[in-house]
């Protein structure tokens, strides 16, 4: 900067307005900087500015968990995001949500003089150990459950499940069943809540739930377990994985669907639209979350206490085949 100053004939903190695009230059001086610049081949050095800056422009990820759909695509969203505003996203990937693991990968990201740390987990004890530990930068989670003293980001799953409760209640059914993703997930969580608050709003029995662990296989286990019983019309299923096999424990009974039974996904995962029927399901904007979680952590580097969390974006409901008014299931 210094040999830029003086072939320009300037002080050096003329260049440093020029190189960070500050007023206080004249025009004129402004591009004579700009042509040594270009003739000296001065780049600036990213290290020297985050020490002059405090900033190194580096923002922590742990991701924790089984690598799902949404956690997964959620974090493929925040990390182009970051590289729009500028930012290097240091990574940490765990299948396991361990506190010992954790704590290590917070610290070890800390060590690299990360600016914030975002957590992107699907199970709760994620975000929970995470909230424990004592990291010096802030923390923002992608979380579908309130976790004070964290800044938390998501999509509102309770209204989602509500949406797709409320489209099969339209077509005309009464005996809704719903397949959950596993005990330890948020998303499921809500979703399950969702789905049997919106049963009582209306005066509907709330059965009890099939428990499945998000993939194909244990959709197709809850669907023959919901095919023995053929009260039910309309199924919502946790997510369009499961849905997978629920439709295929269908297919192998004979069990028209949606003849004799209405099945409606989660996620809108793009593999959705050519199920056998296309199924109906609620699409998540995952690249717009990671957009989300990026906006939130430049909020909280810029003012902490004043950075407002997101969690009011609401799944769409995306309507195909699956889904029609209810019929009966062969005894």
């Amino acid at each position: 900067m210094f040999d830029v100053a003086r072939a320009a004939g300037v002080s050096h903190m003329t260049v440093s307005r020029v190189l960070n695009d500050r007023g206080g230059v004249s025009g004129a001086t402004r591009e004579r900087v700009r042509r040594v610049i270009a003739d000296l081949n001065y780049t600036p050095s990213p290290a020297a500015r985050a020490m002059a800056n405090r900033r190194s422009g580096q923002i922590g990820l742990i991701q924790a968990g089984r690598p799902d759909y949404g956690p997964s695509n959620a974090a493929l969203g925040f990390n182009e995001a970051a590289r729009e505003a500028g930012y290097t996203v240091s990574q940490v990937s765990m299948r396991g949500v361990d506190a010992g693991a954790l704590t290590q990968a917070v610290h070890r990201l800390v060590l690299q003089r990360v600016e914030a740390i975002v957590v992107i987990s699907g199970e709760r004890d994620g975000v929970e150990v995470t909230r424990g530990i004592d990291a010096g930068v802030p923390i923002v989670a992608v979380a579908s459950e309130d976790e004070p003293g964290m800044h938390r980001v998501s999509m509102d799953q309770y209204a989602g499940a509500v949406r797709a409760t409320e489209h099969l209640i339209g077509l005309g059914h009464r005996e809704i069943r719903h397949v959950t993703g596993p005990d330890d997930s948020m998303d499921a969580a809500e979703r399950r809540r969702g789905w049997a608050d919106t049963l009582r709003a209306h005066g509907l029995e709330v059965r009890e739930p099939l428990t499945g662990d998000w993939l194909a296989a244990s959709g197709y286990a809850a669907g023959r377990d919901l095919l023995a019983d053929v009260s039910a019309t309309a199924v919502f299923v946790g997510n369009d994985q499961m849905s997978i096999g629920l439709l295929a424990a269908c297919r192998e009974a004979g069990v028209d669907v949606p003849g004799a039974l209405s099945v409606i996904g989660f996620d809108d995962i793009p593999e959705a639209a050519f199920f056998a029927p296309p199924l109906t399901t609620l699409r998540q904007d995952f690249d717009g979350l990671g957009r989300d979680i990026m906006a939130t952590v430049l909020d909280v580097l810029r003012d902490e206490a004043a950075a407002p969390d997101r969690t009011e974006r609401v799944p769409e409901l995306v309507v195909r085949a699956s889904t029609a008014p209810p019929g009966r299931l062969p005894t």
